[in-house]
């Protein structure tokens, strides 16, 4: 789970990660009121909207600001708007809040982040000197600028290591010490919230000595959340493409893409395996879905539900392995789900649907389908199902 920039400085406030003093606004006279509140006439404001994506500064995101009036205009500007950035796509994604920051002059920008490195089954401190808006370039065109530290989950990140990567940084004792802290600060955040990132970019060292988290992202391992019920109520589903929003509820899996394959897949693996199939035979899937063990004719009925929002999606492709669930009991909830789409007026027999099952009860699960005259195409084997479901848009 995505949390905004303002909830990820107040975990950090909580670990002792230094930021500056900022409001939270959701309309222009309370943005105004918070920078009367945060003025100092040395300081500037820096005014940012509050979205789940990277990349603000280049979508107009973040203004910086001299003047209450300034921070009350431009909240006016962009909130209620779908800010676009290189992360969110050309669809954006919605502005209900902004944070006004009172800031002083950064003197160096750095780079600082925690991540699982599945590689070697170890978390990992990333840092460069090459803080800012680009480091995604610097990390393809000068890997050798990205400094990593791996630690150990149990023992947590040493003093030492964490002053080890500082000091690649800035070489000044002081600085250095500071910059180990926050990042053994950030460690700890890490496991403490089960998190699955924590990114401060820029991490700065201000003109006046200060380190100041500049920026704060951080996401949560949607699976850890039935113990982090705080933060679990963080969850802000505007942020969130509807179709996953109204999957979360009912329990589904499921990742919106840009193709125009509708996928319906018992199990995590299989699902992936049928989007990298679909692609073999020169298609592209729209989404990625997992209806899970039981998919019985509640889930598929709104897992069909879910796709069919998609104005992309031009054929459907049902892959079920029927291990836990028999493929006749399958076969049975997809019929019982189209028959109820289309008495609901969705015009699901107007795309082209295949089926292909597989395990328990198969035959009977194949014969089930083959006489309810419904228009389906039955596929018996991985391959076929992808080759006639790309065939039948073509």
């Amino acid at each position: 789970m995505n949390i905004h920039e303002f909830q990820a400085k107040e975990l950090f406030k909580r670990y002792g990660i230094p930021f500056h003093n900022g409001i939270v606004a959701r309309t222009p006279d309370e943005a105004y009121k918070a920078a009367q509140e945060l003025y100092d006439p040395i300081r500037q404001f820096a005014v940012k909207a509050q979205v789940h994506a990277g990349g603000r500064g280049k979508g107009g995101g973040i203004k910086m600001t001299a003047t209450a009036d300034e921070v009350k205009a431009f909240t006016a500007k962009i909130l209620g708007k779908q800010l676009v950035t290189p992360q969110t796509g050309p669809e954006g994604k919605p502005v209900d809040q902004v944070l006004i920051e009172s800031t002083s002059e950064i003197g160096e920008e750095y780079y600082a982040s925690i991540v699982l490195d599945r590689s070697v089954y170890q978390l990992c401190l990333i840092v460069s000197k090459q803080g800012g808006m680009d480091i995604e370039e610097v990390a393809h065109k000068e890997p050798e600028k990205i400094i990593k530290q791996h630690f150990d989950l149990e023992a947590g990140l040493s003093h030492d290591d964490a002053l080890k990567a500082a000091l690649k940084l800035n070489t000044d004792p002081k600085s250095a010490d500071t910059l180990a802290k926050v990042f053994q600060a950030m460690a700890k955040l890490f496991v403490d919230c089960d998190c699955s990132l924590i990114e401060i970019n820029p991490l700065a060292l201000m003109k006046n000595g200060r380190i100041i988290a500049i920026d704060a992202k951080i996401n949560i391992d949607d699976n850890a959340l039935y113990r982090l019920p705080e933060i679990a109520g963080w969850y802000d589903p505007a942020q969130e493409d509807p179709r996953e929003v109204e999957a979360r509820k009912i329990d589904l899996s499921y990742v919106g893409l840009e193709g125009n394959i509708g996928c319906i897949v018992n199990g995590a693996g299989l699902a992936m395996a049928t989007m990298d199939i679909i692609k073999y035979a020169g298609g592209e899937p729209a989404n990625f879905l997992d209806v899970g063990g039981g998919a019985n004719k509640e889930k598929v009925t709104a897992a069909f539900k879910i796709l069919l929002r998609d104005t992309n999606v031009k054929a459907i492709l049902v892959n079920i392995f029927g291990g836990i669930m028999r493929c006749d009991v399958v076969a049975e909830g997809i019929i019982a789900a189209v028959q109820d789409l289309e008495k609901s007026g969705l015009q699901i027999n107007k795309i082209p649907l295949v089926v292909r099952l597989e395990g328990t009860n198969v035959e009977k699960g194949r014969e089930i389908l083959a006489n309810s005259k419904l228009r389906i195409i039955a596929a018996a084997s991985f391959e076929e199902a992808a080759r006639k479901v790309v065939e039948s848009i073509q």
